[in-house]
């Protein structure tokens, strides 16, 4: 039966993990993987969440299933944190909230949604994107399309192209929103953009799904959120994926939740009914470890403020590595205005270099990225920031 089957080539991002961990060469710099990473390197587990873990430990008495849903009390506080507590949709029951396998498991429930509601409908994500998220959404057997969303060399936001492109679909088609922390390009909607998008998918009738897998790692928690919460104002319907891996550091529990605003609760009901008939088909239960731990920290006074304040200073550590970066770029007269490092937010931006000149970088200077050029920014330390310069500078003089 397996005979048939031929070696595939290795996921590019993991791929170029082994090729980091192989290295030998004392100053090799990992931009690579999108994972936080604190001054020292370490990707740390947050103290909020160690204390949360050990009163979960302590307290535990069974390892039985929660609930297809997922645990209710983390549905409900993502609901709240994300959309808020007073949002009309919350409050008309309009709103279904169901814990997924991270993020990823959040978008691939949305996307078996939308193919269970409208088989033929395609989804719009934009160029560039998350490279998963084309498996993740065209696995279901859901068409893609792509709208213009960035241009990597001259570090600009293509909107007008993208509204261009998106007032030529036809009502009824799903356009995939990056929430904030757009990635890889690190490029974000301002809010007059985010005004004329919403107008766009309002007169077009188009179904926005939003994903947010970086909350807080933008302008702040709330300002994150700010948009996500007038696409649900102004729109009467949306899906919205949501990871808690970069922001409570939870990558290996994957631990998220999809939510779907309806326009009735009788909508919101028949969307539950499918979601978790849905979930039931993929896994069956989510894991609850990460929900629990989630649960207890939004819901403990004094383990919200630790975390408030430990994704706080997450944020300001990937700006100012921006900020140093761009820094030592102008002082290794690297030839470009790399001040875009500066005002994009979030882990990521693309360098805007060719894939030969990636390549090099590699081979030659022993700094890693993705080909397309997306660099981590938490990949960036006090200590390596100089060296980095230089090398990316050495690359763009030859």
């Amino acid at each position: 039966m397996f005979q048939q089957l031929k070696t595939l080539d290795a996921d590019p991002i993991l791929g170029l993990m082994a090729k980091f961990r192989a290295d030998t060469h004392p100053q090799k710099v990992d931009l690579g993987i999108g994972v936080y990473r604190d001054a020292a390197g370490s990707t740390p587990v947050l103290d909020c969440v160690r204390r949360a873990e050990q009163a979960i430990l302590e307290e535990q008495t069974t390892k039985s299933y929660v609930a297809p849903a997922g645990r209710a009390e983390f549905n409900e506080a993502v609901t709240n944190l994300v959309l808020g507590a007073g949002h009309a949709a919350v409050r008309e029951r309009r709103t279904v909230t169901v814990q997924t396998p991270g993020g990823c498991g959040a978008l691939r429930v949305g996307a078996e949604l939308i193919r269970a509601s409208a088989p033929g409908v395609p989804v719009y994500v934009s160029d560039p994107t998350w490279s998963n998220h084309v498996p993740l959404l065209g696995g279901s057997g859901l068409r893609l399309e792509r709208y213009p969303y960035y241009e990597p060399m001259s570090h600009q936001l293509r909107f007008a192209d993208m509204l261009e492109q998106l007032e030529r679909a036809p009502a009824g088609d799903v356009v995939l929103v990056h929430a904030c922390c757009h990635n890889p390009t690190g490029a974000d909607l301002e809010s007059r953009q985010w005004d004329t998008l919403i107008g766009t998918l309002q007169r077009r009738r188009l179904v926005p799904f939003l994903d947010l897998a970086y909350q807080g790692f933008g302008a702040g928690l709330e300002a994150d959120a700010e948009p996500v919460r007038r696409v649900a104002s102004e729109l009467p319907e949306m899906l919205l994926a949501v990871s808690f891996s970069k922001s409570l550091g939870l990558y290996r529990e994957r631990t998220g939740a999809l939510i779907c605003v309806a326009d009735t609760a009788a909508r919101a009901d028949a969307m539950r009914s499918h979601v978790l008939q849905i979930a039931r088909s993929i896994y069956s239960m989510p894991p609850d470890h990460g929900a629990a731990i989630a649960a207890r920290i939004f819901a403990d006074p004094a383990l919200s403020a630790s975390w408030h304040a430990e994704l706080e200073s997450m944020r300001k550590r990937i700006d100012s590595m921006r900020a140093l970066l761009a820094e030592e770029l102008q002082k290794a007269r690297a030839g470009a205005d790399f001040g875009f490092l500066r005002t994009q937010r979030g882990m990521f931006s693309l360098l805007g270099v060719t894939g030969e000149q990636v390549a090099v970088l590699r081979e030659k200077h022993h700094v890693y990225m993705t080909a397309d050029s997306r660099m981590n920014l938490a990949g960036v330390m006090p200590h390596n920031v100089g060296y980095l310069a230089e090398a990316i500078a050495t690359v763009l003089r030859s």
